[in-house]
């Protein structure tokens, strides 16, 4: 267990390392935050139900400019500086929430907090396309994906205790909490040591301007990377029909006691943090990421039906559907990310990473923002709107992998950056 813990959360890597205690400390903040900000945001601020749902509707369409603007940004003044700055940024508005007191006021706290979390996501995934050669980038990863979920339940654990008190110290303390641990996580960025010289992008002589610079791709003009971005937004829709869409039917659909929806949601914990890491290992090129998201596909499928059928049995037997369905969305979840990093960061052209990652980006904030109304609109119509649920996702799957078989372009060589 010691030498388990010595690999996964000290890696020898400097920049790995950094990365992961930044996770660990940002995913503590996400499991506290997730549990108690509803609550706190009706209970304690005394916001209305539709003033926060559409506060954070705001912030999640600002949120997919942001997450664009974010490559842009990482290419002009560096990827770590400018997640050091997002994260900073996010880990003050959350402290913010703690001040807002009208609605106007939360709307602005939220889409700073929401923008923040964006442009993280876009200045991550650019840091390690930046910083690593293809089969590290894959799985350092999948090993901060790993973190993330052990350090989420764990914040969720901790945020119970907020919850059994139920008093308004008690939920105010919690999103201090957040607060700090998200500006502890950017501390931990701050006090990295940069990536090695030698991590910037080597470019064939041929594929330069007179200048001297690199010649760079832009991604808004990749037919391939947009058609790839745009039905990961798609896939990425799922993660809506895990966290939104499941206990709505759960606990409106099904005769399946309550407590099953959190119990659903640890068993996805677990797996995805069991098997991300052998499902990265699986999605090495363009081929085997296209055969994993069209298996993703087929299981997105395979548990649409599972909780459509819930609905018809006997608390036991709907119990045991979701179980089965719960478990192919877990499966589902590893082999669709891995397939899409890999996507990613293959079919993305080095010597502009920043961009190429926001476009990324940007498709799963479009994915974030579009599922919750998609989701529950579609799973009202019971099992009608399962069955239009389980044919997107494999038709986006099988979309993927078409693209995927399409001739590459031309590209310059990988940074050589080892771990």
């Amino acid at each position: 267990m010691t030498e388990w813990l010595a690999v996964h959360l000290n890696p020898a890597d400097p920049t790995t390392r950094a990365l992961t205690w930044s996770t660990i400390a940002s995913s503590l903040s996400k499991g506290v935050f997730f549990s108690v900000s509803v609550l706190y945001f009706t209970r304690v601020a005394g916001f209305p139900a539709a003033t926060v749902g559409l506060g954070l509707t705001i912030a999640g369409c600002l949120a997919v400019a942001a997450a664009l603007g974010a490559g842009y940004l990482a290419r002009a003044i560096g990827a770590r500086q400018v997640l050091v700055l997002a994260t900073a940024g996010q880990g003050v508005a959350l402290l913010a929430y703690l001040l807002a007191r009208t609605p106007a006021a939360f709307v602005v706290v939220a889409s700073v907090a929401v923008c923040g979390q964006a442009m993280q996501r876009t200045a991550l995934t650019t840091m390690i396309a930046e910083s690593f050669t293809a089969a590290d980038r894959l799985a350092v990863r999948a090993r901060l994906r790993v973190a993330m979920n052990v350090f989420i339940a764990l914040g969720t654990a901790l945020a119970a205790i907020a919850l059994a008190v139920g008093t308004k110290p008690a939920y105010q303390v919690a999103m201090l909490a957040t607060g700090a641990l998200t500006l502890v996580s950017a501390y931990t960025l701050v006090r990295a040591r940069r990536p090695p010289q030698s991590a910037r992008v080597e470019t064939d002589p041929a594929q330069r301007t007179r200048s001297g610079r690199p010649t760079r791709r832009s991604p808004l003009r990749d037919r391939t990377y947009l058609a790839v971005t745009a039905l990961y937004a798609l896939l990425s829709m799922q993660f809506g029909l895990l966290t939104v869409g499941m206990p709505l039917w759960v606990a409106g659909h099904t005769r399946a006691p309550a407590v099953t929806v959190a119990v659903l949601l640890a068993a996805n914990t677990a797996i995805v943090s069991v098997l991300q890491l052998w499902a990265a290992h699986r999605t090495t090129d363009l081929r085997s990421s296209g055969r994993a998201i069209t298996q993703a596909g087929a299981l997105l499928a395979l548990a649409c039906a599972l909780y459509a059928i819930a609905a018809y049995g006997s608390p036991a037997t709907a119990v045991a559907f979701l179980a089965l369905a719960a478990i192919a969305h877990s499966l589902a979840e590893i082999l669709s990310e891995a397939g899409s990093w890999t996507l990613a960061f293959e079919l993305a052209d080095p010597a502009n990473a920043g961009a190429y990652q926001g476009v990324s980006q940007t498709g799963a904030a479009l994915g974030a923002m579009l599922a919750p109304l998609l989701v529950t609109t579609t799973i009202e119509h019971g099992a009608a709107g399962w069955a239009i649920l389980a044919a997107v996702f494999p038709a986006a799957a099988l979309a993927t992998q078409a693209v995927c078989r399409q001739p590459r372009p031309h590209r310059s060589a990988r940074p050589p950056h080892q771990l």
